[in-house]
């Protein structure tokens, strides 16, 4: 009698399996939108058009790039937070994700209960690029530079609360140094004040600049990785600050509430996508680890880094070794890092 139960309670349960996959083989029934919270523009777009024409390719159905940048890409990720749960809109995401729970105190959604992650297609460098005209080559000089003009320096990144915009504070923290943080609104704005001379130094992902050093109009000053580049033999910050590592992120996510075995069919087909000769070039081209992680991993990381930028603002606030003034910079785009800007360290 008992293997008779065990039968009863198995195929029901073999039923429920064997429909999962047929409805994920059947994913998706429409077209696909994949929003994008930062401006169009520069690599990162281009491998967002090359992993969605990938997809289209695989599930013979429109898929189609949405932007909605704007507030530190919150915009854009709460609109894919109250999508409808059927995998039809995916959310690609930057760092930005996992540091605004820290930074914006009244989020529209819940990072980690309105939003489930798909995977993570990538882990970027970050790096510090300057004019070539600048007066320092390398983050020794750019550090004695900075102490001996204490006041002096700006920098810009995409925007505030990025992990470019954290990165470079932690950065003057460790090294004890200064310099004004000017929030841009994304990458491109960045690089124009940059070359236009009313920003001293860009923060921001060695894909996004590469082209600017290859073409002379930028130098690298350091990446702000553990390792060197894959294919480049820039410097990083860990050579002059041991232990030193700051990076970014690219990934998918959907709303929260998105049947299990659709999150595993949209992973599984981008992750082909990403071992694809022509992606892998453009990674390897870009400075980008392909990484392809299961929804459950890229969850997982994605709290552990919400701990871990949290401990980074936190110990910035309860910094009282430091006086601090309002930012008194003159771009429109300027922000202030915790609402105060560190005063010049001498």
């Amino acid at each position: 009698m008992k293997w008779i139960k065990v039968a009863l309670v198995a195929i029901p349960l073999a039923l429920n399996f064997a429909a999962s996959s047929a409805n994920a083989q059947d994913f998706p029934k429409g077209p696909v939108k994949i929003i994008v919270p930062f401006p169009p523009g520069g690599p990162t777009d281009t491998v967002g058009r090359l992993l969605a024409q990938k997809l289209q390719e695989t599930w013979g159905q429109t898929v189609v790039l949405d932007y909605k940048p704007g507030a530190g890409t919150t915009i854009g990720v709460d609109f894919v937070a109250k999508a409808p749960p059927d995998g039809l809109t995916i959310g690609m995401v930057n760092s930005s994700f996992s540091v605004n729970p820290t930074l914006r105190k009244k989020l529209p959604y819940d990072t980690q209960k309105d939003l489930a992650g798909v995977t993570q297609l990538f882990n970027m460098q970050l790096a510090i690029v300057a004019r070539p005209d600048a007066p320092f080559n390398n983050l020794k000089e750019l550090i004695e530079y900075a102490r001996k003009n204490p006041g002096k320096l700006n920098y810009g990144t995409p925007g505030p609360g990025s992990s470019t915009h954290l990165g470079a504070e932690l950065l003057k923290r460790e090294a004890g140094f200064d310099m004004q943080h000017i929030g841009m609104k994304g990458s491109a704005p960045a690089h124009t004040e940059l070359m236009g001379g009313r920003l001293d130094l860009v923060v921001d992902p060695f894909l996004s600049i590469l082209p600017y050093v290859q073409s002379g109009r930028m130098k690298v000053i350091a990446t702000m990785g553990d390792k060197r580049v894959a294919g480049y033999d820039y410097p990083t910050v860990g050579d002059t600050l041991p232990g030193f590592n700051v990076g970014a992120l690219l990934g998918f996510i959907a709303p929260a509430g998105t049947p299990k075995h659709i999150l595993l069919k949209i992973q599984s087909d981008t992750a082909k996508a990403l071992a694809t000769v022509d992606v892998q070039k453009r990674a390897q081209d870009f400075g980008l680890q392909v990484v392809g992680s299961r929804p459950e991993q890229f969850d997982a990381f994605i709290g552990g880094e919400i701990k871990r930028w949290g401990r980074i603002v936190t110990e910035a606030k309860s910094n009282r070794n430091r006086k601090y003034k309002k930012c008194t910079c003159n771009l429109n785009h300027c922000t202030k890092f915790l609402q105060q800007r560190p005063a010049a360290l001498t």
